[in-house]
C-alpha cells in the first residue's frame, strides 16, 4: 500500500475471519473501489463481543491466515491491533489506537446490515462516528428503512455485490471433507489443512 505522505484515506474491515475467504477480500475489494479508497486495512479481532457461542480458532493463526489471504494484495494490510491488545475486541478501542497510530490518515470504518441494527448497543457509537466515517454495505436494490435510528443518519450505504459464501459454511465442509477450494485462497486452505482446523465441530 503506498504510505507516501499524504493523507491517506484507509478502510477499516475487521471481524472474527474464522476463516478468511474470497467474500471478505470481494466485499472489502468492492467498497475500496467504490468511495475510492487508498487502501483497506483488514482487522482480525481476538475475541468478538458478539460472537461468544463457540470458541475461535486461536487468534494468531487467525492473523496469520488474514496475512495470507492478502498476501502480494497492494491495496490491503492486515493490522494485528486488535490480537496484540488481547481481550474482547471492542471496535472503539480500536478506532482509537489506529488514529494514533496513523494520525495523518482519515478512517472509515466498515460494517455490515447485521451490525446496523446493532450499533446503538455498541461501545461509545457516537465516538466511533466521531472518529471515523462509517460505511453499510449492502446488497443491490437495498433500500434503507424509513424508521432507521439517529446512528444510521450518520452512516453511508454501499452496495456490495451479492457472496454466498461464509465461514460458518467453510468450517462445516471442512468438517464433512468436502472441497473449499474457490471459496478460501490456496493459501489459506492449504494453511487450514496443514493445522487439522474445524475437523471437530462445524459450528
Amino acid at each position: 500500500m503506498n504510505t507516501a505522505s499524504k493523507i491517506l484515506t484507509l478502510g477499516i474491515f475487521g471481524g472474527t475471519f474464522d476463516p478468511p475467504h474470497l467474500g471478505h477480500l470481494l466485499a472489502a475489494s468492492h467498497v475500496q473501489e467504490s468511495l475510492t479508497l487508498d487502501g483497506i486495512i483488514l482487522v482480525p479481532a481476538a475475541s468478538s463481543p458478539h460472537k461468544q457461542n463457540r470458541p475461535l480458532t486461536d487468534a494468531e493463526h487467525r492473523l496469520a491466515m488474514v496475512r495470507l489471504a492478502v498476501a502480494g494484495v497492494p491495496q490491503m494490510e492486515v493490522s494485528d491491533v486488535e490480537v496484540r491488545r488481547g481481550g474482547v475486541s471492542y471496535t472503539i478501542d480500536t478506532l482509537r489506537m489506529l488514529r494514533q497510530e496513523r494520525p495523518q490518515t482519515t478512517l472509515t470504518l466498515i460494517i455490515g446490515m447485521d451490525n446496523l441494527a446493532e450499533f446503538g448497543s455498541w461501545k461509545d457509537p457516537e465516538e466511533i462516528l466521531s472518529i471515523a466515517r462509517v460505511v453499510v454495505m449492502t446488497r443491490p436494490g437495498y433500500q434503507a428503512p424509513q424508521n432507521v435510528d439517529a446512528y444510521a443518519r450518520h452512516m453511508q450505504m454501499c452496495a456490495v455485490p451479492e457472496i454466498a459464501i461464509a465461514s460458518r459454511d467453510i468450517r462445516r465442509r471442512v468438517c464433512e471433507g468436502r472441497s473449499i477450494r474457490w471459496m478460501v485462497t490456496p493459501e489459506v486452505e492449504h494453511y487450514i489443512l496443514q493445522h487439522g482446523f474445524y475437523l471437530i465441530s462445524p459450528t
